[in-house]
């Protein structure tokens, strides 16, 4: 249930987790595993016009929220595959809040990115189930963090990113509307 008293973070903010035990690691993969139909299954019979409300005052719709995840867990997806093929890498970090005003971003169907986020994660899940305790302690470098995160670290922070978007489209909804400027 989204905590009322952050509309930002409504289920808290994330948490690094770089050593996770046997089942809270399952608890991460099955929840990237159902993120794309949870969200799907949230915005089922949403109208076009309710995809504009944001999930707080000031913040992203409901619209930018799904573009969003799409554009976040491809940049995961590729983070995954740039450290299990490369020493360390420096990933490249990007802008997320204008990433979303983009002409994609506000416009697009979600329908694409539910379809995209979808088949992603069915790829992704290949990945992330075929790696070994070994292959889950590679890292990459994220230089707006200056810090390096390994691949265990980056499974819980990408099972915290989708259920924090979905808790935000649920916010929207059950807001119906009330934050539109």
């Amino acid at each position: 249930m989204p905590n009322s008293t952050n509309l930002a973070y409504p289920i808290g903010k994330s948490t690094a987790h770089p050593n996770p035990d046997a089942a809270t690691l399952k608890e991460w993969i099955e929840a990237i595993r159902n993120f794309p139909q949870q969200l799907k299954e949230c915005l089922s019979g949403v109208e076009d016009n309710q995809l504009n409300w944001p999930y707080r005052p000031g913040g992203w719709s409901i619209r930018e929220v799904v573009h969003h995840c799409v554009d976040s867990h491809l940049n995961g997806f590729m983070r995954f595959k740039l450290a299990l093929t490369e020493d360390k890498p420096e990933i490249i970090a990007y802008k997320q809040g204008p990433w979303a005003t983009l002409a994609d971003g506000q416009e697009a169907d979600i329908r694409n990115s539910l379809f995209l986020l979808e088949s992603l994660h069915h790829r992704w899940l290949v990945l992330i189930d075929s790696l070994s305790a070994d292959d889950r302690q590679r890292q990459f470098y994220h230089p707006e963090h200056q810090k390096l995160f390994s691949l265990n670290e980056a499974i819980g922070m990408y099972a915290w990113h989708g259920a924090h978007h979905l808790a935000h489209v649920k916010q929207a909804l059950a807001s119906e509307g009330k934050y539109l400027s």
